[in-house]
């Protein structure tokens, strides 16, 4: 079988799953949208395309080997049948036939065997192109040669004029980014979507490298540092709240791997996740299933706050990780917070200003620049973009 034809194959079965996973995952809004005929139309069209193409390659398959053993057999016809005539006209002993008919069977065999080869070449070829491509990817965020270390634990975070486009974009998505973030406060960043909040995140923990500038922590450039020691600075609740397979307890324990129990409850307390955790049958030992689909939003939000915190990192980052907690559950994890990173660093993204508006900074983004920087009653009367935002969120009562 061709190259190109294990190739087509392996694409339409790649659609096939494709369909099959999107029907799964999305089976709520597929049901609520009445779009179940139409998907099936949609399965049953890559399906259809799938099983004409497997049907054409088995039975190129399913036909080889009976041709081969059709050859083989005839073969030994020939042989036996010349062979006798030779024999009957004493040019030839039997054992010389039997010896001829062996070798020739040895050789036939092989020459089956090749052909299997020449079947199952093209499939590894395929599969081994696939598996090179991620192999040879080079990364492209490397430690440096010498790597520096942060001996002053402080956390002090500085945006010195950053900018960064992702690799295609025709504008960048931060341009001329300053700013200084200090331990003991805490610094917020508001925009609107797309402004640029959640990259600008991305960016301390050199999950990509910026084109120009430089971000500093405690003065030295993040780019000068390793990884490792770089990512073992900071908590970092990602803005989808991600949660592995095992008890509550592992889940917490994978910012700090050696965390003693007190020191997991400890961390499940400020984020105000005890209270749902000991109703569970089994608590700190309950089970989470894969990706957390076993608790709501607001919970995993929580424990992955928790994990973060268990790390007693330096700097605290939050990428909007307050969006699905109600009201007053959102005031004391913020209090309880404020009390537990008194010497750390702190960054907020958010979306509400309710959540922000006591934050020692507050930095306002708006199409990947800063608007404004400041107090939340200093912005009110400084920065349109963000009085703007807070209009559209609170009253004039709560305004004031």
């Amino acid at each position: 079988m061709h190259r190109r034809d294990y190739y087509g194959r392996l694409k339409r079965r790649q659609a096939v799953d494709r369909v099959l996973r999107e029907g799964l995952t999305g089976i709520r809004v597929i049901r609520s949208f009445n779009r179940v005929d139409y998907e099936k139309r949609r399965f049953n069209e890559a399906n259809l395309d799938l099983t004409n193409t497997a049907v054409k390659v088995n039975r190129m398959m399913a036909s080889l080997m009976p041709l081969m053993m059709q050859i083989l057999n005839f073969a030994s016809i020939a042989i036996i049948w010349f062979g006798g005539l030779r024999i009957n006209n004493g040019h030839m002993q039997v054992g010389d036939l039997m010896a001829f008919l062996q070798y020739a069977m040895q050789i036939m065999f092989a020459l089956m065997m090749a052909s299997m080869m020449f079947v199952m070449i093209p499939r590894a070829s395929a599969s081994a192109v696939r598996i090179n491509e991620v192999l040879n990817i080079a990364p492209q965020i490397k430690d440096p040669e010498k790597a520096e270390n942060v001996d002053n634990k402080k956390g002090y975070v500085e945006f010195q004029n950053v900018t960064f486009s992702y690799p295609g974009a025709e504008q960048p998505a931060l341009s001329y980014i300053s700013f200084s973030a200090k331990p003991g406060e805490v610094t917020a960043i508001i925009g609107g979507t797309g402004s640029g909040k959640s990259t600008l995140i991305n960016l301390i923990p050199r999950f990509y490298d910026i084109d120009s500038g430089s971000i500093l922590i405690d003065g030295v450039d993040i780019r000068s540092l390793s990884q490792k020691h770089l990512r073992d600075k900071i908590g970092l609740v990602p803005q989808k709240a991600l949660l592995f397979s095992g008890s509550i307890a592992d889940n917490i324990r994978f910012g700090k791997e050696k965390a003693a129990d007190d020191e997991v409850r400890r961390a499940a307390d400020i984020a105000q996740a005890t209270d749902f955790i000991e109703n569970l049958k089994d608590g700190f030992e309950s089970v989470i299933s894969q990706g957390g689909t076993n608790v709501s939003g607001g919970q995993k939000q929580r424990l992955s706050i928790a994990r973060a915190l268990v790390k007693r990192s330096e700097i605290y980052v939050f990428d909007d990780s307050f969006s699905a907690l109600d009201f007053k559950t959102d005031a004391k994890l913020r209090q309880a917070l404020k009390e537990e990173t008194v010497n750390a660093t702190v960054l907020i993204v958010a979306q509400r200003v309710s959540t922000i508006m006591d934050a020692d900074r507050i930095i306002v983004l708006h199409e990947g620049k800063v608007a404004g920087i400041g107090r939340h009653h200093e912005l009110l009367k400084s920065c349109q973009v963000y009085k703007e935002i807070v209009s559209s969120q609170l009253t004039e009562e709560e305004i004031v």
